[in-house]
Parts: structure tokens; sequence; C-alpha cells
């Protein structure tokens, strides 16, 4: 998982933990290019994680993202 995703994730897990679910649609639509109902998917599997860290949202991030060159 790159530093990438994983400054992303945890942008998104404080707006999250903020319950600011609107700032963090904006942020995926504008920064991540997500559409709308990925966006909810992923808000939807991050707040079903036993325990939400960084690095767990970093991997559902990149599960719904391009595949990263290796």
């Amino acid at each position: 998982m790159s530093a990438t995703w994983k400054y992303q994730a945890r942008l998104l897990k404080q707006m999250i933990d903020s319950n600011n679910e609107t700032q963090a649609h904006l942020y995926m639509e504008r920064l991540l290019l997500f559409p709308v109902d990925i966006q909810d998917r992923i808000i939807e599997e991050i707040s079903h994680l036993p325990h939400c860290s960084s690095d767990a949202i970093a991997n559902i991030l990149g599960h719904y993202s391009v595949q990263e060159l290796k």
C-alpha cells in the first residue's frame, strides 16, 4: 500500500470521525475522483470496519481505485 493512500486515508478517516460525510464525499470526488455510487460504498465499508485505522481505510480505497503500477 502506498504512502499516498495512507495519507488520503488518514484525512478521510478524520472527516468520517467528525461525522462530516458531506466533506468526505467532496474530498473523494475532487481529490480521489471516485463517482458518487463508489463513494457511498467506500463510506459504507469504512463504517463497518471492526477497527477503523488509516491502513484499513487505505486498503478499501486501493480496492476501489485503479490498480497501482508495480
